[in-house]
């Protein structure tokens, strides 16, 4: 068997293998489906390129036809794909496009269907495996397609690339190659079809090889990555500054140019190589633009060379302002600042630890190697967080951690472990605001395991000091705010109490009158039903306003959270005029406070059930999900606007309920975060609410 007849065998085997290999994994996300597709139409593309599928045909017609049906399924799998892939938002990036995607993605299935019989015909060669494709108009609809899905394709991957930092980055690097080598052969393919209107067989090999060197490439980084599902989240801007756009217009410009001078010349046989050329030029400029051991190396010799300081402060000053100024909560300010200082200091892997003061220990405040569910399981413990607060209370520069030896150190290194054993050494700078500790931040993994220069220690002091204020600031902020709340919650219990003394005067009065009128049959049932409702409109004030605590203190227990939301939901589920539907997939064992958890559960439904119409269903259901135990609630009721979700959602005294309170929610809130836990919403107005609380999941 020749190599052009190899190729397409051994490549539909690989994506076979590699989009199977991707569905026999579990959990499945939508990536996942996506990918196992393409993978799936990429392999039988292959299997029509090669003589295997041959006998199949009456004519060579057919088979051609055949293979361009199939290159039509093509866009829509991979777009699909590389706008959810490592996407923490992957659902509301395809609600975003979902229209733009469904017509793109139908438009070449239709065209290649309906018009099958204008898609080309077959030009015969020397051999029945050189045959190529003379392409009709519907045909060149097909390439055309294809040309701007490989585009967009791969302007999502460098999106991703881009959004991603640190060790996020590392593991995602090779797929991203992978895909972004598969649709680079894909755009110079289609150009070379659409200039000369013809799908030649040796262009379709190139296809082929490119196929198989991309599943090496995948297969790598599922080794290295240890799952298919990350969490980046990308910018919402599309073409500014991307690389992709400019790097492919500036290719299809010098191609079409270079096309229209060899017509005018009379040809040049070696044409298609040339321009495969200034594609692979191109391509390898990219790589380089985007290495981060190649930024390295250059900012390096521009400051030995050149004699420059190696770090600008005006400009990191005004990056990191710009990138901190609208950051009001702190998470969202750590994330911010482990960002930027992983791409300043080229560190792989940056993490800020924040001092919690009433605890006197220390809490993830974000990084870009540690997740959530690993710093629960091997996190700061009480005793190791005295002792590194005991050293830091008076260090303000820059340790290296792996030069100490102290207890407090080996703490650190726990804390913050290496993914790379030639990645140097772990540095960790106190973060100090005002003269108190807020926190520490801590870098290791350098590119190229770079050790940390005076400069660089300069410039991260620099850095600390920047984070330290506007940590500070946001911690203050959220005093006054938690301030103001207080003052709303006195401010509200005037009128409760106002309220229960107009209560209280109504009995009274009754009390009063009761030894005059006691014979009288009437006075004796109106003062029974007026009693009755003043009590019960007491009882539901009280209850109501004893919720609102300003410290919540749980009793956490080893019991299954099934148990739990059966219970809760248990009295609900008849009289309520709404279908209460249960999916509770076994859990393990969590510590939780079983009767302040029933309390979120019941609100939520009773939230859920006031809200959706009689007759309609409620769904209740949990799952496990990355560490997380998770409980979600959907109705397909009223919904909520998202500047409600944003602004009044779990603050006091913000309802959209008539005779509502709105202490429900800030008070579920406040017991799913003393649970460590945390509670999100998804709403659409006329469409329904979904609640998830999400509580981690402890080895017990």
């Amino acid at each position: 068997m020749t190599l052009p007849l190899l190729l397409p065998h051994a490549s539909a085997t690989c994506a076979a293998l590699l989009g199977a290999g991707i569905l026999f994994r579990a959990p499945r996300s939508i990536s996942d489906w996506m990918f196992a597709g393409g993978m799936v139409v990429l392999c039988f593309e292959s299997l029509l390129t090669g003589s295997i599928c041959r006998d199949w045909f009456d004519t060579a017609e057919n088979l051609q036809q055949a293979q361009l049906i199939t290159l039509a399924f093509v866009p829509g799998f991979w777009l699909l794909f590389s706008v959810t892939y490592a996407r923490g938002n992957a659902v509301e990036s395809l609600k975003r496009r979902l229209w733009p995607l469904t017509i793109f993605t139908l438009i070449p299935i239709v065209v290649a269907i309906v018009f099958r019989d204008n898609l080309g015909y077959s030009s015969v060669g020397d051999s029945a495996s050189s045959e190529s494709v003379r392409l009709e108009r519907a045909g060149s609809a097909v390439y055309l397609s294809v040309l701007i899905a490989s585009v967009a394709i791969l302007m999502n991957l460098e999106r991703t690339f881009r959004a991603s930092v640190g060790t996020m980055r590392w593991r995602i690097k090779f797929m991203l190659l992978g895909v972004g080598v598969l649709f680079v052969v894909r755009l110079y393919t289609s150009s070379q079809a659409l200039l000369f209107g013809v799908a030649e067989s040796a262009l379709r090999s190139l296809n082929s090889g490119a196929l198989i060197i991309a599943t090496i490439l995948i297969l790598r980084s599922l080794f290295r990555a240890g799952r298919f599902a990350l969490d980046v989240y990308p910018s919402q801007s599309v073409l500014q500054g991307s690389l992709t756009i400019l790097l492919a217009g500036i290719y299809l410009l010098i191609v079409g140019l270079f096309a229209k001078v060899v017509a005018y010349l009379g040809g040049d046989t070696s044409f298609a190589l040339k321009a495969f050329v200034v594609l692979v030029a191109l391509v390898l400029l990219a790589v380089v633009l985007q290495s981060d051991r190649a930024r390295l190396v250059l900012r390096r010799f521009v400051s030995r060379n050149f004699q420059r300081p190696l770090y600008d402060y005006r400009t990191v000053w005004r990056k990191f302002t710009e990138g901190t100024a609208t950051c009001v909560e702190q998470t969202d300010l750590c994330r911010a600042v482990v960002r930027l200082s992983a791409d300043m200091f080229q560190a792989l892997s940056v993490t800020i630890w924040v001092l919690d003061p009433r605890k006197q220990s220390f809490v993830l405040g974000a990084s870009t190697s540690v997740s959530e569910a690993k710093a629960q399981e091997s996190g700061p413990a009480k005793e190791d967080s005295a002792a590194v607060l005991a050293f830091f209370q008076n260090q303000s520069d820059p340790v290296d951690i792996e030069l100490v030896q102290a207890p407090w150190a080996a703490a650190l290194r726990l804390w913050h472990p290496s993914e790379f054993p030639k990645g140097g050494h772990r540095v960790c700078l106190p973060l100090v605001g005002r003269g108190e500790l807020l926190g520490l931040i801590m870098l290791g993994d350098r590119v190229a395991g770079a050790a940390f220069s005076v400069q660089d220690f300069d410039m991260l002091r620099c850095v600390g000091d920047h984070a330290a204020a506007n940590l500070f600031n946001v911690q203050l902020s959220q005093k006054l705010l938690q301030a103001k709340e207080l003052e709303a919650f006195q401010t509200m219990a005037t009128f409760f109490v106002h309220d229960l003394k107009n209560a209280a005067s109504t009995l009274k009065l009754m009390l009063q009158n009761l030894p005059v009128h006691f014979d009288d049959p009437e006075f004796r049932a109106d003062a029974l039903r007026g009693t009755a409702k003043t009590v019960a409109h007491i009882d539901h004030l009280i209850g109501r306003l004893s919720s609102l605590r300003h410290e919540l203190r749980i009793q956490p227990t080893s019991i299954d959270l099934n148990e739990v939301v059966a219970k809760a939901i248990g009295s609900l589920e008849s009289g309520t005029g709404v279908l209460l539907v249960k999916t509770l997939t076994p859990l393990p064992l969590i510590a939780l406070d079983a009767e302040q958890v029933g309390k979120v559960v019941t609100n939520l439904v009773i939230n859920a059930v006031e809200a959706s119409p009689k007759g309609s269903p409620v769904h209740v259901g949990t799952r496990q999900n990355n560490g997380w135990a998770v409980i979600s609630v959907s109705d397909t009721g009223c919904g909520m606007t998202a500047d409600f979700i944003q602004q009044s959602l779990f603050r006091p005294f913000q309802t959209t309920k008539k005779s509502g309170l709105g202490i429900g929610m800030f008070q579920s809130k406040l017991i799913v975060e003393a649970h460590a836990g945390r509670i999100s919403v998804v709403s659409e107005l006329a469409k329904g609410t979904t609640f998830e609380i999400s509580l981690p999941v402890t080895k017990t």
